[in-house]
């Protein structure tokens, strides 16, 4: 039965987390708060907490370096897409494995990145921002509804 509240809780948490930067997004002129990673990030927050990889730390950094990465090789490497693509993929993998902060839906980022052709203001709106605002709600959720020990 705690996996079936679970699901509704994490359903319903993700409906409420995407709608709100969905809103912050094209109904504000904040700035964009909304990427497709965070949709992946929203499985392992709410319906995952207790694994590393949705802890914040991993979450805020993994998205984090990996548009970095992403604004690194669409700005300074002068190769086809097809090719800086899969490098700064790779490079944003290995690096979040290095430094201990692997996110998996943070994995997408140097594509999304590389192909709408980004700034570095891409970095503070919707990357840190948008990731705070779902770890706060990681929080709200695994903390004080469920009553699961998050962050581990």
């Amino acid at each position: 039965m705690g996996n079936l509240k679970q699901s509704i809780f994490g359903g319903i948490f993700s409906i409420i987390t995407i709608g709100i930067l969905t809103l912050l997004t094209y109904k504000t002129d904040f700035g964009i708060f909304l990427i497709a990673s965070f949709g992946s990030s929203m499985v392992l927050l709410f319906g995952y907490p207790e694994s590393p990889f949705a802890q914040p730390k991993n979450v805020f950094f993994g998205h984090l370096l990996t548009a970095i990465v992403g604004l690194f090789f669409l700005h300074f490497i002068p190769l086809p897409l097809f090719i800086i693509i899969p490098l700064a993929v790779g490079f944003g993998v290995g690096l979040m494995i290095l430094f201990n902060v692997t996110h998996p839906p943070a994995g997408g980022n140097p594509i999304i990145v590389i192909i709408g052709g980004v700034s570095i203001e891409y970095l503070l709106s919707p990357v840190i921002s948008g990731s705070i605002i779902i770890i706060i709600f990681a929080i709200i959720l695994n903390r004080l509804i469920l009553k699961k020990k998050y962050p581990s």
